[in-house]
């Protein structure tokens, strides 16, 4: 029993180191602007050829993993661009940021029992102005393919996925909000931008007629919109989202 005990524990240790290898691939990088800062971890290509374009991935993280440890972002997502097949058959940089503590991406109302308010032309808050900045920053610093730019979030950043596109309407061909929102009053500035909408039906958090309100916002002013709604899925659909089989061949098939 003992040397059973031994081989369990061999054997978490091994896939936690693996693990912890995996996550280190993710360079360590802080932003700075104005006195302000904003860690990020960045995802290069394997073989990355400096005088190569290649396609921009950025992924917005929730609420819990707002903070400075330049770690909690990492948490929902980044294990699906390390596959070692993703990496081989879609290389791209990839970026996730990360939202101060007591911030947020985007500039919204909250109300208690998952009741948001979302503004049509809301003021950017210091984090959005911060990762505008990191975008510009990044653009100048590597050989981005400006016609394969994608955004993608969960909750807070799935918000904050729409409000980026919305302030940026021509800079991102594809978005993947994952259980957010926005007013639905946008959608006519967002449209040129290929959609594919997330979120659970059992949604407590943040419920999911928010997204069901773009969505059908954004139906009607003809935007490419896709809108995968889990039944009795509660706030965790990024779950569901990142294990779509297709979310990165229709990421990528899109290009202006």
């Amino acid at each position: 029993m003992r040397s059973f005990f031994i081989v369990v524990i061999a054997i978490v240790l091994f896939f936690s180191n693996i693990n912890a290898q995996d996550t280190s691939s993710y360079q360590k990088e802080i932003f700075e602007l104005d006195n302000r800062a904003m860690p990020y971890r960045l995802l290069l290509p394997k073989d990355f050829d400096e005088n190569k374009q290649y396609p921009f991935i950025l992924v917005l993280h929730g609420a819990g993993e707002r903070g400075n440890d330049n770690e909690s972002q990492l948490v929902h997502g980044s294990n699906l661009f390390l596959k070692n097949e993703v990496r081989e058959k879609y290389p791209a940089i990839v970026v996730f940021p990360q939202c101060a503590t007591n911030s947020t991406w985007a500039s919204i109302g909250y109300g208690g029992n998952g009741q948001f308010t979302y503004y049509k032309k809301g003021q950017p808050t210091n984090d959005m102005l911060l990762l505008e900045g990191l975008i510009k920053s990044l653009k100048k610093k590597y050989k981005i393919n400006k016609d394969q730019m994608y955004v993608g979030g969960l909750s807070m950043g799935g918000m904050g996925t729409f409000e980026l596109v919305r302030r940026n309407p021509k800079m991102f061909i594809a978005a993947f909000p994952i259980c957010g929102g926005a007013n639905p009053a946008i959608a006519n500035r967002i449209k040129k931008t290929h959609w594919w909408v997330f979120h659970g039906d059992a949604d407590k958090v943040v419920p999911s007629k928010y997204s069901t309100s773009m969505v059908n916002a954004l139906q009607n002013v003809d935007s490419d919109v896709t809108y995968s709604l889990y039944p009795n899925v509660g706030h965790n659909s990024w779950d569901n989202a990142f294990a779509e089989a297709e979310l990165l061949p229709w990421l990528f098939s899109i290009s202006k």
